[in-house]
């Protein structure tokens, strides 16, 4: 049921007329004369008549005659579809009230309820008093004043002529210049002959127009009113700079004219006696100079010959390609100008990319003559490496006329992945541009060596034992330790030879042991031997403490010695009160033993203080120069920084920085997770992991290694050759990294065959990178204190065996350190220079200057380089057989 009535709905659509679209044209001429009439007819179409229509000829014009009313409908059936409208013309008779260009007033009328309007027309009114008789000459022969002219063979050349115009008169070399060949008549042209173009000697020119039939239309020229035909049109370019004449265009024309031929003065005579008669009349145009300006000087190395305004784009056939495959670049220059004569630009494929012969195809709009559209330029390519490359922005230059300078454009870098494909592989060398071997990958052994497992020590990039803290510090304790044996040394031996010295020493330690004894007798109570013992201890300390003969001991002059050596005037009393009081006491009876007991503990507070008082000086000095040497310690050797570095450093594999514990699935140990990644086959988390541990600024020789391992397991192998050779620059002697390192280098295409080097340099080379820097300088260390020993044993040894033999060790041990320490410095300077790199980029092209255009060779990636010099974005480098040029920076990575 609702299937038919859907169809009845359609069939009755179908039977309902078509209502056409209600508008109002106006039919006019667009020149008049101030004397003639003329017609506006006013087309009103719509699905029904008009119900009211309302014009008014405005002030500008006189009303003759009208409106003219007409009426039409029209119905038409297309495969049942009825399509009905109806149209309604009104006419009237105009006559123009001055001279000047007017503006038609717009007519309305209403439709179906809708109400519409004209659109306004434009008018214009010359001063042209044969203009009725140049509208009608085409049906009615000429006018009279021409009829006169003619009967003579001579047609006026105001009422026929030919003009060539152009745009511009002056332009610059390569700016498009339109010429337009125009006939103008006011006579009745039968036909044409013999007609001659220009030959535009100095353009390139192109016909833009070129009619098979003439056909007139009205236009005002010098206030006069004229049929007037295209010709020809023409894009003229101008191909050289200087005054270019263009040579006049000839035309004969078959002019009809009336010649009366009888002599009645009937009315009727002008009717049935005037016959017609055809005249040739040869037209010419002028000839034409143009003013061709050079272009200015500086034109940029892209220019291409475009004059005008242009823009440019940019696309690949396919951006994923196969080796040995074709695909190709197209070029696209669109804009204004001189669109046919652009050339092709200039493109920079990369290296090992096969470039075919350019094609270029125009889609120019043909009216214009090629002056507007686009022209576009297609490279054929086929791409003979894998790898990511990438086309660089394509510069293409131009001159603008309205800025008058060159205009540079530049398209999008594009972007190229090309995987290998089938018969991608050869089977043995292929030579390359200027003699540089590529070779297939070729297998030295099954494998590179497996990964470090064992945690190793890290150490803060770029730190070397050579150096540091704690080498400055063991440094200076060698050398401070042999000065300090040799001064002991010498000291003891003077003082072995100082009698009196010896006596000093020994002062106190002798008077310590008679008041000993002294203190036996007193407490024995035997008063006399008291005093003797008491006596001889207090004049054999002062004779030894103070250096004084026997002969010289009086009270005055050990009062005197002991005042000039700083003791205390009450210690000094003291004392020869108590000398004083044995001499007393072993001529007088017993005073008892308080009197013993007091004597005896002055006597040993007296040594005491005199004792201190003598040794006070020095004790001052030898207590500041222990405070310097703690302060010393404290400051200028911060050995508790060290430590604490070094404590931080052994810590960092489980106190990892943020950086490295995000790296770190679920945080963890990131050495271990490394470990565990390479051990599964996911050798890109491996690498992760490891470099995570680098991002928290600490390396080690195994820790490259191992990212250098992860990605050669990836095929990344440029990669692992920068992580092999950069663990080989922190420990030279790091035989897994060297043998991954030889292994790898066999997966790349160059083969450079090195210049040898110095036979001493190789062999001082060879043993350098033997053992680490750091192992150097421990050695260094060892040999150096060895050195000192011997010296110490050439000073001090009174065997002359001995010494000689300290000698010749000595000098031994020297030599040894010196040669420690050089390597250790070596391999120090050579982690420091930044003058070695790899190249990354699958294929890069090596050139004779920065950003030229010459390529010199083409090197691949894995391919270590030496920089010697870089200017911008481009580094200078030397290959290892002493080929030089310049590359690139973003190709290269410095180890």
């Amino acid at each position: 049921m609702m299937k038919r009535l859907l169809l009845i709905i359609a069939l009755v659509a179908l039977s309902l007329p078509t209502l056409a679209q209600n508008s109002i044209k106006v039919e006019a001429p667009n020149v008049v004369g101030a004397d003639e009439r003329f017609n506006v007819t006013f087309i009103i179409e719509g699905e029904k008549g008009p119900s009211d229509f309302s014009w008014s000829q405005g002030d500008d014009f006189q009303l003759v005659w009208g409106p003219q009313k007409g009426t039409s409908t029209s119905i038409q059936v297309i495969n049942g579809k009825r399509t009905s409208s109806h149209q309604s013309t009104y006419t009237y008779i105009l006559l123009p009230k001055a001279v000047g260009t007017f503006q038609l007033p717009a007519a309305t009328a209403t439709i179906s309820g809708e109400r519409i309007s004209s659109s306004p027309v434009s008018v214009q009114v010359v001063t042209d008093s044969d203009s009725q008789a140049s509208s009608q000459s085409s049906s009615q022969g000429s006018s009279g004043e021409t009829r006169q002219k003619a009967a003579s063979g001579e047609i006026p050349s105001e009422d026929l002529f030919m003009r060539l115009s152009l745009n511009r008169s002056e332009v610059y070399l390569g700016e498009p210049v339109t010429a337009t060949l125009k006939l103008y008549q006011r006579v009745n042209i039968a036909g044409f002959e013999n007609a001659k173009f220009p030959s535009f000697n100095g353009f390139w020119s192109q016909e833009t127009y070129s009619p098979s039939n003439i056909e007139f239309k009205r236009e005002s020229f010098d206030d006069k009113i004229y049929n007037t035909a295209v010709l020809r049109s023409y894009v003229l370019i101008p191909q050289q700079s200087g005054t270019i004449t263009i040579d006049p265009a000839e035309l004969v024309c078959l002019v009809n004219v009336r010649v009366n031929t009888g002599s009645s003065n009937s009315i009727f005579d002008s009717f049935f006696q005037d016959e017609t008669r055809t005249i040739r009349k040869r037209v010419a145009t002028n000839p034409l100079k143009v003013k061709v300006k050079p272009l200015p000087a500086g034109q940029p190395a892209s220019f291409g010959g475009g004059v005008g305004s242009f823009s440019i784009s940019s696309r690949l056939s396919s951006n994923d390609l196969k080796t040995h495959d074709a695909g190709s670049l197209v070029i696209t220059i669109a804009g204004r100008g001189n669109v046919s004569l652009l050339e092709d630009p200039k493109v920079s494929f990369p290296p090992d990319f096969e470039v075919y012969d350019t094609k270029s195809t125009e889609n120019t709009d043909r009216s214009t003559g090629g002056t507007s559209g686009s022209k576009s330029f297609e490279f054929p390519f086929i791409p003979r490496s894998a790898g990511d490359f990438t086309i660089p922005p394509v510069e293409y230059s131009y001159f603008d006329i309205d800025s008058g300078k060159y205009v540079t454009l530049r398209s999008d870098p594009l972007h190229i992945n090309v995987s290998k494909g089938k018969g991608s592989e050869s089977s043995g060398p292929v030579t390359v541009t200027s003699g540089v071997e590529r070779r297939d990958v070729k297998s030295l052994a099954d494998d590179i060596r497996f990964i470090s497992t064992k945690r190793p020590s890290l150490s803060k990039e770029g730190s070397f034992f050579f150096g540091s803290t704690l080498f400055l510090v063991l440094l200076g304790l060698i050398i401070a330790a042999a000065v300090a044996i040799w001064l002991f040394m010498r000291k003891a031996a003077a003082l072995r030879a100082d009698v009196a010295m010896t006596k000093n020493r020994r002062a106190t330690k002798m008077a310590k042991a008679r008041l000993k004894q002294a203190g036996d007798f007193l407490g024995k109570n035997l008063y006399t031997a008291f005093y003797e013992e008491l006596h001889k201890a207090l004049v054999g300390f002062v004779s030894d403490k103070l250096n004084m003969d026997m002969t010289d001991i009086s009270g005055e002059n050990i009062a005197s010695a002991l005042r000039e050596g700083g003791v205390s005037l009450e210690d000094t009393d003291a004392f020869t009160g108590l000398l004083e009081a044995c001499e007393f006491a072993r001529y007088s009876p017993d005073a008892g033993h308080e009197a013993m007991s007091a004597h005896y503990e002055t006597a040993v507070r007296v040594i005491s203080a005199i004792d201190s008082s003598l040794k006070g000086p020095k004790s001052k000095l030898m207590r500041g120069v222990s405070a310097a040497v703690a302060l010393l310690l404290a400051s200028g050797l911060p050995l508790n920084t060290f430590a604490q570095d070094q404590m931080a450093i052994a810590q960092v594999d489980t106190t990892a920085a943020p950086a490295s514990e995000a790296v770190a699935s679920g945080g963890g140990d990131l050495w271990q997770e490394g470990v565990s990644a390479y051990s599964d086959s996911r050798f890109k988390d491996a690498a992760d992991s490891w470099e995570g541990i680098l991002a928290s600024g600490v390396a080690s020789p195994e820790l490259y290694c191992n990212i250098g391992d992860a990605y050669f397991k990836q095929g990344n192998y440029p990669r692992a050759i920068l992580n092999y050779e950069r663990a080989l620059k922190l420990d030279p002697s790091f035989s897994d990294a060297r043998y991954n390192l030889d292994f790898t280098q066999n997966f790349t295409q160059d083969k450079i065959e090195a210049v040898p080097e110095f036979i001493l340099e190789s062999v001082g080379r060879k043993l350098c990178y033997s053992l680490g820097s750091d192992t150097w300088a421990v050695l260094f260390l060892v040999f150096l204190a060895l050195t000192a020993a011997g010296v110490l044993v050439f000073l001090l040894s009174p065997m002359t065996g001995r010494r000689r033999l300290g000698f010749y060790c000595g000098i031994v041990f020297l030599l040894l350190s010196l040669l420690c320490l050089d390597f250790s410095a070596w391999q120090k300077r050579d982690y420091g220079k930044k003058d070695s790199a790899i190249v990354m980029l699958p294929v890069s092209s090596v050139k004779s200057s920065p950003s030229g255009d010459k390529d010199l060779f083409v090197i691949h990636e894995g391919t270590k380089v030496k920089i010697l010099d870089n200017v911008g974005d481009w580094q200078y480098i030397s290959l290892a057989d002493g080929r030089q040029g310049w590359i690139a920076s973003s190709a290269v990575e410095v180890i």
